[in-house]
């Protein structure tokens, strides 16, 4: 399943009790993700407020408009991300995505992320690098796909980086009653980490 399958699928697993309308992405790059998933999702998802934040601005205006024919507004923010988790800024946002995004940070400053993630954020969606032997013989392959030497090294060092079992929800700042957590394998070579307030979850009907 690709990046777009598995964010899909996470939302429904969060079980969010309403459609999601303000979402922030961190390490948005270029907004290219978010636009395919916005596409993905409609129309379900619809009159949504996004911001995207990365420390450089690489959003270009044709990315811009193409939300905006799908009917979301976009804002993009040029701020490194353990700043926005440091601020005073107290925006809330109902889900925040964090995609192959996570495994540059560690110990303190992934905490600090977290936490700042935990203040800002209804539900969060993080899907980053796998660090298992399958990963790590699919990271040495890539040339075989053609991908240039900056890029086989580049895999090779973010599963190295990567996470295995519950490693993102240990440095979770809210493991106290009122959340919800969910961090799993997703096959073949990523990981993913889910959190929702449970106020924010629908109840299970079953």
């Amino acid at each position: 399943m690709g990046s777009i399958g598995w964010l899909k699928q996470a939302i429904v697993r969060l079980r969010m009790a309403r459609p999601p309308t303000t979402l922030i992405e961190l390490g948005a790059g270029d907004g290219s993700l978010m636009l395919r998933l916005a596409r993905a999702v409609r129309p379900q998802l619809k009159g949504v407020a996004l911001t995207l934040l990365d420390r450089h601005r690489i959003v270009d205006s044709r990315t811009l408009q193409a939300f905006d024919e799908l009917g979301w507004h976009t804002t993009v923010v040029c701020q490194d991300a353990v700043e926005w988790a440091q601020s005073t800024e107290r925006a809330r946002y109902d889900l925040c995505f964090a995609t192959l995004f996570l495994h540059h940070f560690r110990d303190r400053p992934l905490e600090g992320l977290l936490n700042g993630i935990a203040i800002r954020s209804n539900a969060v969606i993080a899907i980053e690098p796998r660090r298992d032997a399958l990963a790590s013989l699919g990271s040495h392959l890539v040339g075989l796909l053609g991908a240039n030497a900056v890029t086989r090294e580049d895999a090779v060092k973010s599963v190295a980086a990567g996470f295995a079992a519950h490693e993102i929800g240990a440095r979770w700042p809210a493991q106290e009653d009122g959340w919800w957590t969910d961090e799993f394998h997703a096959w073949p070579f990523s990981h993913a980490f889910l959190a929702i307030r449970t106020s924010a979850r629908a109840e299970c009907t079953q």
